[in-house]
């Protein structure tokens, strides 16, 4: 059920897109306006992750290898940026520089938001990599950049090629950046599509188009993050030395701080200054806590939904391996590759025509949060209880336990924290979720994403501060407690 959940919007988004018939399927793929659109997501995406790529590898092999001053505290602000929205992101520069828009905007804003996608794998690599063979390569004269070059670059590759591919499916998939910025990507003409006509059959397609570039560019992101699991797994004997960077260190430490202070310190700045230009000018306090209260409510329903629909998934896969648990498994990912504006449009029609007393209201949202992240779920519930000793499982069985009273009475409960985990995960994503929020909330709820983006849209700065503050506050709350929950596991 939970694989048949995660998979109706995409077939009832194809069933939808072929209504008019294949002569409408072609006449709307070779359309000028769907290449041109197509044209400009792809090298919006290329671009961007090239950019992330470049600034991933050099900012990892920074705080991970080199002898750079302060570097903890710089591989720690390098990943703040993973919590600030795209379109938070944005808003905190266009209020800065309102001219800031098109692709220059869209490449700008979308790289200081990613990079970290790529830091991360690729920090891990490098921590898991054995220093012998570069010191091997030194001691035969090689330097220190051509060392990087025929070794580090080798074992890093995998992971940063994932973190890279994934930099380019974000890409595709974002709506709320590219909108604020004003730059006409595939989102765009889908929702664009989807509002301003009544025949929306075209929404469809584009649509489906936008599906199959992101389940390209996921089947790659899973195979290079198969390899750099390969890889990983080899561990390291020792702990490297610091690589000494000399008459490169200042260079190098002026370049982290450019980078946070870009990726960091513009929208702190910015969010500071409006708020307190919007204090000056009277903020509606109501309003912030109705869309306070949306945002915790919606965001709560859905991520319920998603560990209720994620925890047989994952107690399959990690207890039952086989065909079955596999194919479950892929079903489930498939939100991994929907973006969430075809997501939303899937569940537009849906809502329509099958469904029209759930179509804008709670329950329909929280379905389509379940969808688009009910991969993070399923990966936290299979890894928790993978890490359960099943030895605990079988002494349960013994005593004349069921299998159903064992997993309630065992399973789950050493499971319980990891399961938790992933709830907070879920509920972060949920809270920051724009798309499909806009196309689906219920008639009366707003967000603060969805206050966020309209306040933004007419460039009234001043009064989209504020939500923008409570709703990284809201998404703090449980990225504190899953860092928190990191640590402990990793002293444990």
């Amino acid at each position: 059920m939970a694989a048949v959940a995660a998979l109706l919007p995409l077939g009832y988004l194809v069933v939808r897109a072929w209504e008019g018939g294949g002569d409408t399927v072609w006449r709307v793929l070779w359309q000028e306006r769907t290449l041109a659109l197509a044209a400009r997501s792809i090298g919006l995406a290329a671009a961007v992750a090239l950019a992330c790529l470049v600034l991933g590898v050099l900012g990892a092999w920074l705080v991970v290898r080199s002898d750079l001053p302060g570097r903890r505290v710089a591989g720690t602000l390098l990943v703040l940026p993973l919590a600030v929205p795209s379109y938070v992101a944005a808003f905190t520069w266009i209020a800065q520089w309102p001219s800031l828009s098109g692709f220059g905007g869209a490449f700008l804003v979308l790289t200081l938001v990613l990079f970290p996608y790529v830091l991360l794998p690729v920090a891990a690599a490098l921590r898991s990599a054995d220093p012998a063979l570069e010191e091997v390569a030194r001691s035969l004269g090689k330097s220190a950049p051509r060392t990087f070059m025929l070794v580090t670059l080798r074992h890093i590759r995998p992971a940063a090629t994932a973190g890279a591919l994934l930099v380019a499916l974000y890409v595709l998939s974002d709506f709320g950046s590219v909108s604020l910025l004003r730059f006409d990507a595939f989102t765009m003409g889908i929702y664009t599509s989807y509002q301003g006509t009544f025949d929306r059959t075209p929404a469809a397609i584009l649509g489906c188009v936008l599906v199959a570039l992101a389940l390209v560019l996921t089947a790659g992101e899973r195979r290079a993050r198969g390899a750099a699991a390969v890889a990983s797994a080899r561990g390291a004997a020792r702990a490297s030395a610091p690589v000494p960077l000399g008459k490169a260190r200042i260079p190098a430490l002026l370049g982290v701080v450019v980078l946070v202070v870009l990726s960091l310190g513009v929208p702190v700045y910015s969010l500071a200054r409006w708020l307190l230009v919007g204090r000056s000018a009277g903020v509606d306090v109501p309003d912030l806590l109705a869309a306070t209260w949306g945002t915790v409510t919606v965001s709560g329903l859905g991520t319920a939904l998603t560990v209720v629909l994620a925890i047989p998934v994952g107690i399959l896969a990690a207890r039952y391996p086989g065909r079955l648990a596999r194919g479950v498994e892929l079903g489930s990912f498939a939100g991994h590759a929907l973006p969430g504006i075809t997501v939303g449009l899937a569940l537009v029609f849906f809502g329509i025509r099958v469904a029209p007393e759930l179509y804008q209201r709670t329950p329909m949202l929280a379905f389509a949060y379940a969808v688009l992240f009910l991969p993070l779920a399923v990966g936290a519930v299979r890894t928790a209880v993978t890490n359960a000793p099943p030895v605990l499982e079988e002494v349960s069985r013994s005593l004349g336990k069921g299998r159903l009273a064992t997993q309630l009475l065992v399973t789950m409960p050493l499971a319980a924290p990891g399961v938790l985990a992933g709830a907070a995960l879920v509920f972060l994503t949920c809270a920051k979720e724009l798309p499909a929020t806009l196309m689906l909330r219920p008639t009366g709820t707003d967000t603060l994403a969805t206050e966020l983006w309209s306040s933004t849209e007419i460039a009234a700065f001043a009064a989209a501060a504020p939500y923008a503050a409570v709703l990284l506050i809201v998404a703090a709350v449980p990225a504190v407690l899953l860092d928190q929950f990191l640590r402990r596991g990793g002293r444990q």
